[in-house]
């Protein structure tokens, strides 16, 4: 009964040996419950999903055994690529704006684990066991429902680790092939890409325990010369949160006027851009307010990847760069991962089999 929270991965520097392998989908993680007629999608927090992917729900009834449970990611495919953006889009209080986007820019499902099939609970028996339960159920699916295509050759998944980021994955999964599914603890393995790009620090946001530094505020600038927001880097200890705020005081501008953002005070030029004052959707009435500097000092951090022109998750931080102009802190700096066609992995065409 859900709500199930899924098994988690721990981050790992190297491909352990002696697993199955999978790709690491970058979307919405989901536990889908199927009883019949009756249909939720669980997130990783618990929360249903359901009622903002009606599309797939009725997919998922069509193509699912009458009663199961499946764990799997929704993604959104945008020509041969993964878009995170559009994803998060999806998630709209408004019905009719749900219906809108369903048919606009409708979602994927891709199957990677199965929790429970009929009257079986599956979750005690080994992940190799599970795996060929999947591959037997999901045998004749189409999309927009997909069996995660998997191997158990180390070679193999190192290769997917340096091609499939071309199309917007976020690494790869290792799976310890006897272990059972365990919800909500860390007993699988992610690789993740990483990377480092030297950015201008902007502004920060304080912490919600009180007046430190929560995150910086990161600018990279674009080929017209206009710093872009990019991210953002949150990862100090409690003291050094309390350091930065000293350090950075006199780089302060109050008012903001002159700072490259300082249009993005205003809620009409929030419309249709990420600004580090703008509403969360996520969470309403969450103080995104922040504190503007001049751009004038430049951090190294280390990312993973992109997600169109900013960084798809939180960066960490590695150093300061006091040799380092502000002003050559620009895109170009930034690896381009060679594009790789999102079909060709969906389809299983890159794949060995598991």
């Amino acid at each position: 009964m859900p709500p199930v929270k899924p098994m988690l991965a721990k981050s790992v520097t190297r491909i352990p040996p002696g697993m199955l392998y999978e790709a690491k989908w970058d979307g919405f993680r989901a536990v889908v419950h199927r009883d019949g007629d009756e249909t939720v999608i669980g997130s990783r927090t618990g929360k249903p999903l359901t009622r903002y992917f009606p599309e797939l729900v009725a997919q998922l009834e069509a193509q699912l055994p009458q009663r199961c449970v499946v764990d799997g990611e929704i993604i959104l495919i945008r020509g041969d690529h993964l878009d995170f953006d559009a994803l998060t889009e999806r998630i709209h209080p408004a019905a009719s704006r749900v219906r809108l986007l369903a048919e606009q820019t409708p979602a994927s499902f891709v199957a990677f684990d199965l929790l429970a099939l009929d009257e079986l609970d599956l979750m005690p028996v080994s992940q190799r066991e599970r795996r060929a339960a999947l591959e037997e159920i999901l045998e004749t699916v189409v999309p927009p429902l997909h069996l995660a295509p998997a191997t158990l050759d180390p070679e193999e998944a190192g290769r997917w680790f340096d091609q499939f980021e071309g199309a917007g994955l976020d690494g790869v999964i290792a799976k310890p092939l006897d272990a059972a599914y365990a919800p909500d603890q860390r007993l699988m393995f992610k690789i993740k890409h990483e990377r480092t790009a030297d950015c201008v620090v902007a502004g920060y946001r304080e912490h919600k325990s009180g007046p430190v530094v929560g995150s910086l505020l990161l600018g990279l600038y674009d080929a017209g010369g206009r710093l872009q927001h990019v991210g953002v880097c949150a990862s100090f200890p409690m003291k050094r949160r309390e350091e930065l705020v000293a350090e950075l005081a006199p780089l302060r501008m109050d008012p903001v006027a002159g700072h490259p953002w300082a249009d993005w005070a205003d809620e009409e030029a929030q419309a249709g851009s990420r600004m580090p004052g703008a509403t969360s959707r996520w969470t309403g009435t969450k103080d995104l307010s922040w504190v503007p500097l001049r751009p004038e000092r430049v951090i190294e951090v280390a990312y993973d990847h992109m997600q169109g022109d900013r960084f798809r998750h939180t960066t960490q931080f590695r150093r300061w760069r006091p040799d380092r102009e502000p002003s050559s802190c620009t895109y170009e700096q930034l690896d381009e991962p060679v594009r790789y066609d999102l079909a060709d992995i969906l389809s299983g065409s890159s794949a060995e089999g598991s």
